[in-house]
């Protein structure tokens, strides 16, 4: 079955003018598929969930999305090594179509120092908008699967829950007489940093791609290309 059979296809001016795209359809296509990869997961059909997450990343909905997505937030207006930035309609329009698997080509980060309250910096990497582009798509595909199997009580970086979600677990749970009475912070060092890539990808379902090659290097290549998109 097609990409357009199971997500629908925008309209000729969609794919012609940013501003005639219908963002409250493209967003319900792309919910949908994200939903039926969630109902796979939770009954361990990962075959499925895996060519549902292919048809996604090949949607032109959900790469419009993904464009939307990085030049519509604070880092927009910050290049990556490559110095491109996309503001206009066409050159959006243009990066759409240009978001594609085959002949991906990744670009080292652009790294800047931003100052801590102690006194020291912490390193950023800063990826090209293309490249921010690739991890807003796929991204798209994971967060169904994250979303279904993460931990009930986890909050940060996570969809629809805040700080005050956190609080309120915190406060359901240490409110009781039989609470404990101690609560340990732990801080660990360079947390973000420290796991290894290939842990990651040996525990992370990705969709399924076309096998790397030298002008395809596959999606490990790209998603090493840094991992800020905000």
């Amino acid at each position: 079955m097609t990409v357009k059979k199971l997500m629908g296809a925008p309209s000729a001016n969609e794919r012609r003018y940013w501003k005639a795209i219908n963002w409250q359809k493209a967003q319900s296509e792309v919910k949908r598929l994200q939903m039926r990869i969630a109902k796979a997961v939770k009954e361990k059909r990962y075959g499925k969930a895996k060519a549902l997450q292919w048809v996604l990343t090949h949607s032109h909905y959900a790469k419009m999305l993904a464009v939307k997505r990085v030049t519509g937030n604070k880092g927009a207006k910050t290049p990556g090594i490559d110095g491109v930035i996309w503001k206009t309609d066409a050159q959006k329009l243009q990066a759409v179509s240009q978001l594609k698997h085959n002949g991906i080509k990744t670009h080292p980060l652009r790294r800047i120092y931003i100052p801590k309250k102690n006194g020291q910096k912490r390193p950023l990497g800063i990826p090209t908008m293309m490249g921010r582009a690739h991890q807003a798509l796929h991204l798209l595909a994971l967060e169904p699967i994250a979303e279904t199997t993460a931990d009930i009580n986890s909050y940060g970086f996570r969809p629809k829950r805040s700080t005050a979600d956190a609080i309120e677990q915190c406060f359901n749970a240490l409110a009781q007489r039989i609470s404990a009475q101690w609560v340990l912070e732990g801080d660990i060092k360079a947390c973000f940093g420290a796991p290894g890539k290939a842990w990651c990808f040996q525990r992370v379902q990705f969709p399924s791609l076309e096998r790397a090659s030298a002008s395809s290097p596959g999606i490990e290549s790209w998603a090493h290309e840094g991992n800020d998109m905000g």
